[in-house]
């Protein structure tokens, strides 16, 4: 048990109000605005940043004429500062939700393609057992959530670990469950709709709304095109939110590219239609992602069991063999 208490920050006597601190002279940039914003004197927020400092034995952070800037060491108790609050935080809702006879909450952040079947199916076994457990769902781009998993905002993640965002690699588990098909797709009736025979010479110089430059999908089409000597499309919309791009296609004769799960969707509602085209890339696989040392929360335990469980039904025995060796 003496081990336990062998940690720096116990030895150090850590205060909460420090964690705040450093948190808020990162937004603020500023001692005595942070220590405004906590509700604290100046010289007392001088004082406890020094006492951090001097127990660590190294600066973290440098006075410049635009004010305070982190150093390496200061990012670095930032960043473990933002994740100890978020799991405060977090433990409170829980015992918050617990006091008010919910079963608690978690927080999933899905890409399109899971968002499209997979998650949806996972939440409403889940809501159907446990009926008041508070579910949130966030759908955005790998690269957007990731770092909210190494943070502890989000509880699971569906999505990649792109080769960009390799610092966050060691800080997360991932558990592979598919790849990514893609597909084009237009309005029923578009010109194109009953074409055969497609290729890409033949719609590169359509009317397109993708995904902004920079993206991985966006990167993936573009590479298609300069594959085979084409510059691509410059007839071109950018978003990447999913409702803009189903309302521009209806109300134009315009062409997108969209993971093939999300594309079977629209059409089983009579939305979109895929073009027939056989595309020469696909997306990356993707996979279930929590983060490596965080103990998930009972209501968080369920909704990845429940995750793993109807990915192994759609995507197969990849899928649960993954989540066994896990």
């Amino acid at each position: 048990m003496a081990q336990a208490y062998s940690n720096w920050f116990v030895r150090a006597r850590l205060k909460t109000r420090q964690l705040l601190l450093l948190a808020a002279m990162e937004e603020e940039g500023n001692v005595r605005r942070a220590a405004d914003l906590l509700g604290m004197t100046q010289p007392a927020a001088s004082r406890l940043l020094k006492e951090l400092e001097d127990v660590l034995e190294v600066r973290l952070f440098d006075r410049t004429p635009h004010g305070m800037r982190a150093t390496l060491y200061g990012e670095v108790m930032i960043r473990h500062a933002r994740m100890v609050l978020s799991n405060l935080s977090q433990a409170h809702d829980e015992i918050s939700a617990l006091r008010s006879g919910l079963v608690g909450q978690v927080q999933i952040g899905s890409i399109a393609t899971a968002a499209a079947t997979m998650v949806p199916i996972a939440i409403s076994r889940v809501k159907e057992r446990h009926p008041h457990l508070q579910i949130w769902l966030q759908v955005e781009t790998s690269d957007v959530m990731l770092p909210l998993v190494a943070q502890g905002k989000l509880d699971i993640m569906i999505g990649r670990v792109l080769e960009r965002q390799g610092q966050f690699t060691d800080a997360v588990r991932y558990e592979q469950l598919a790849d990514e098909p893609l597909c084009i797709v237009a309005r029923p009736g578009h010109p194109m709709e009953s074409a055969s025979g497609l290729t890409l010479r033949d719609i590169v110089n359509a009317s397109w709304v993708l995904h902004p430059p920079g993206s991985v999908l966006r990167h993936r089409f573009d590479l298609m095109f300069s594959q085979i000597g084409l510059n691509p499309p410059q007839n071109v919309t950018n978003t990447n939110n999913f409702l803009a791009i189903s309302s521009l296609l209806l109300q134009s004769d315009m062409l997108a590219v969209v993971p093939e799960e999300v594309a079977r969707q629209y059409e089983v509602f009579g939305v979109l239609k895929r073009l027939a085209i056989e595309l020469p890339y696909r997306m990356d696989a993707f996979g279930i992602i929590t983060r490596q040392t965080q103990l998930l929360s009972p209501a968080a335990s369920i909704m990845l069991e429940t995750l793993r469980d109807v990915a192994a039904e759609i995507y197969g025995a990849s899928a649960e063999a993954n989540a066994s060796a896990s």
